[in-house]
C-alpha cells in the first residue's frame, strides 16, 4: 500500500491571558481558535469552534517549571517538531499470545486492531494464522473446531490447512472439485522468545529484523512470571498508563508490598533518544535524584523498564518489566505483561503463579475505572490530548513524548489520539454478546469464548473473562478448586452425619473436628476461587 509523503499541519499559536487574582494561584486561560487543517486521507479534525481551558497552577519557579506546553515558545517551534513521517500499521509485528496459553485442541479467535484473525496448531504442531472468516458464508472459524489437524467451521463443516486451502466440502457430490476461490487468507507468525508474533501484511514480506527481541529475557537465570490481560480502553490508553510511574502509589497504595502513597513525589525524567519508531530515556525519583530506570517504547506497541543495580556483594542484579499491547478494537486492548530478574526472593518461590495473577489482576482493576472514562471523553470530546491534558514536567515527561509520537505515525493507523492531530475511527466499536444454549457453559472453558453466567459472561470488566480463560494455570488451578471444594463440603456433611448417629463421646469429637477441619478446606478453596474469578473493589465505593 502506497504511503503518503510528510505533511505536517502545524496549529496556530494559542492566545494566553493572564488574569490578575488576589488569591496565591494564577488562572491561565488559553483560548484556541482551531485553523482549517489541508484536506488529508487519513487525518480527521474536529469541527472548528473555540473554547477556554482554565488552569490553576501553583506559583512555584513560573509556569515553565511546572507544565509541558504552557509557553508560547514550545508553540512557536511545533512546526518543526511535528514532522509526519511514513507509516504503515500493517508492517508490523503484534503480540498475539503466551505460547504456553494457546490450546492443542481449539482454535483461537483474536483481533488487531479491526481484523479478525485466528489461531490454531495443525496436526504437526505448527501454528497457523487465517482470516477468521469462511469464505463460504463469513462465518467465524474461531466458533469451529479441530479435526484431523484442521480448522473446520462449526457452520457447514468446511475443512481448511497449511497456507489456508480447503480440502473438504461435505456438501459437494464426490467426484467435484473444491473450487480454488474456496481458500482462506493467511498471515504470518513467528513464536519467539515466548509469545506468539503476528505479521499483518499481506502485500509485504515478513520483516524479520522488526521482530522484537529483549535481552533481558535471554539472560542466564532470568526468573519470570508472565500473564495475559483483557482490558476495556484502548491500546493508547493502556500504553500511556503503564508509561505513568506517577500514578503508582496512589492507585497502587498498599497493593504488593511496594507501593505506599506517601511515597508520591516528583520524578525525574531524561530523554536519551528519539526515532520514528520511538523513544527511550532514564527516569527516577526527585528525592534521591537517581535515575536507576531506563525506559523504551518502541512501534507498534511495546514499551520496556529496566533496572540493574549492583549489590553489596558486587554483583549485577537486572530486572525488567516487559509490556507487550496489542490493540484489539475501538477500546479494547490486550497485554502480555512479563516480569524477569535475575535475583527473586526467597517468597517468591514459595508462593503459586496463580497469586501473583490474580495481583496483577487487581492493579488493572484499581486503573479500570477512570482509564475507561478517560477513553470515553476522548471520543466524546474528538479533540487531540494537548488540549485536554496538563502535561506536569515532573510526572508526565513519557506521556507527551508518546502522544507526540503518534503526531508522527498515527496517520498510518486506524485511528489514533496524538498531542497535536487526531484520527477519528470510521465505524462504531461492534460489541459481542455471549453465546446462548445449553452448551455455552462448556464454551466458557474456551479461550476467548464466554458463557452464560456472572463469571463466564464475555465482559471485559469481568476478571475471568479478562484473564483466567487465556490463562492455562488459572483455569486449571480454578477447577481444581472447584473439585476440592466440592469433595471437602461433601466430606464435611457425611462426617457430620455420622458424628450424630455414633453413640461415643470420643468418636463425636473426632468426626466433628474431622468435619470441621473439612468445611475450613472447603472456605479455604471458595476463598481462592473469588481471588481468581472477582474483580477487586475498593473499601470507599458504594455497591
Amino acid at each position: 500500500m502506497a504511503l503518503l509523503p510528510p505533511l505536517s499541519y502545524p496549529p496556530s499559536p494559542p492566545t494566553i491571558r493572564l488574569l490578575s487574582s488576589p488569591n496565591p494561584l494564577h488562572i491561565l486561560t488559553t483560548t484556541v481558535s482551531k485553523p482549517n487543517p489541508l484536506p488529508s486521507l487519513h487525518q480527521s479534525t474536529p469541527p472548528k469552534n473555540r473554547f477556554v481551558i482554565c488552569r490553576a497552577v501553583a506559583e512555584i519557579g513560573g509556569l515553565d517549571s511546572v507544565l509541558h506546553d504552557s509557553s508560547i515558545d514550545e508553540d512557536v517551534t511545533e512546526e518543526k517538531k511535528n514532522v509526519v513521517v511514513p507509516y504503515d500499521w500493517t508492517e508490523e509485528w503484534y503480540p498475539l499470545y503466551l505460547t504456553q496459553n494457546i490450546p492443542d485442541d481449539a482454535p483461537l479467535g483474536l483481533t488487531v486492531y479491526n481484523v479478525n484473525i485466528v489461531l490454531y496448531r495443525d496436526g504437526n504442531g505448527e501454528l497457523r494464522c487465517y482470516e477468521d472468516r469462511c469464505p463460504h458464508r463469513l462465518a467465524k472459524l474461531s466458533e469451529g473446531q479441530i479435526v484431523d489437524g484442521r480448522i473446520e467451521c462449526l457452520y457447514h463443516g468446511w475443512q481448511f490447512e497449511g497456507e489456508g486451502k480447503c480440502v473438504k466440502i461435505p456438501q459437494l457430490p464426490a467426484n467435484a472439485k473444491i473450487p480454488q476461490s474456496a481458500c482462506v487468507q493467511t498471515y504470518e507468525v513467528r513464536d519467539s522468545q515466548g509469545v506468539v508474533w503476528v505479521w499483518m501484511s499481506r502485500k509485504t514480506p515478513p520483516n524479520t529484523d522488526k521482530l522484537p527481541w529483549f535481552e533481558n529475557f535471554a539472560k542466564e537465570g532470568i526468573q519470570e512470571v508472565s500473564a495475559t490481560h483483557e482490558l476495556p480502553y484502548d491500546h493508547s490508553i493502556l500504553l500511556e498508563n503503564l508509561m505513568d510511574p506517577a500514578h503508582v502509589p496512589i492507585s497502587h497504595d498498599r497493593t504488593d508490598w511496594t507501593a505506599k502513597r506517601e511515597d508520591a513525589q516528583p520524578l525525574i525524567f531524561n530523554v536519551t533518544e528519539r526515532t520514528d519508531r520511538g523513544f527511550a530515556g532514564k527516569w527516577g525519583r526527585g528525592r534521591d535524584g537517581s535515575m536507576p530506570s531506563f525506559v523504551r517504547f518502541e512501534a507498534p506497541c511495546v514499551l520496556q523498564n529496566n533496572m540493574e543495580i549492583v549489590d553489596k556483594k558486587g554483583v549485577k542484579i537486572n530486572s525488567s518489566a516487559l509490556f507487550l499491547c496489542r490493540p484489539t478494537g475501538q477500546g479494547k486492548s490486550m497485554l502480555i505483561v512479563r516480569f524477569g530478574s535475575t535475583r527473586t526472593s526467597r517468597l517468591f518461590k514459595f508462593l503459586p503463579k496463580w497469586y501473583f495473577h490474580q495481583n496483577g489482576s487487581k492493579l488493572f482493576e484499581q486503573d479500570m475505572g477512570f482509564l475507561s472514562s478517560q477513553n470515553e471523553i476522548l471520543l466524546r470530546e474528538k479533540l487531540p490530548t494537548k488540549q485536554l491534558y496538563l502535561n506536569l514536567k515532573s510526572s508526565d515527561t513519557w506521556v507527551l513524548e508518546y502522544r507526540k509520537w503518534m503526531d508522527k505515525v498515527g496517520h498510518g493507523m486506524p485511528y489514533h489520539f496524538g498531542h497535536t492531530t487526531i484520527n477519528l475511527p470510521e465505524n462504531p466499536a461492534v460489541v459481542e454478546h455471549a453465546p446462548a444454549g445449553l452448551l455455552a457453559n462448556i464454551s466458557a472453558t474456551m479461550p476467548a469464548k464466554g458463557g452464560i453466567g456472572t463469571m463466564h459472561a464475555p465482559n471485559l470488566a469481568n476478571r475471568y473473562f479478562r484473564h483466567v480463560i487465556h490463562c492455562k494455570g488459572c483455569s486449571s488451578v480454578v477447577k481444581s478448586f472447584r473439585v476440592w471444594n466440592n469433595a471437602l463440603r461433601l466430606a464435611a456433611v457425611v462426617l457430620a452425619g455420622f458424628a450424630i448417629l455414633v453413640s461415643g463421646r470420643q468418636w463425636k469429637a473426632v468426626l466433628l473436628v474431622v468435619a470441621s477441619l473439612c468445611f475450613a478446606g472447603a472456605y479455604g478453596c471458595s476463598f481462592a476461587i473469588a481471588m481468581n474469578t472477582t474483580n477487586f473493589i475498593r473499601l470507599h465505593r458504594r455497591l
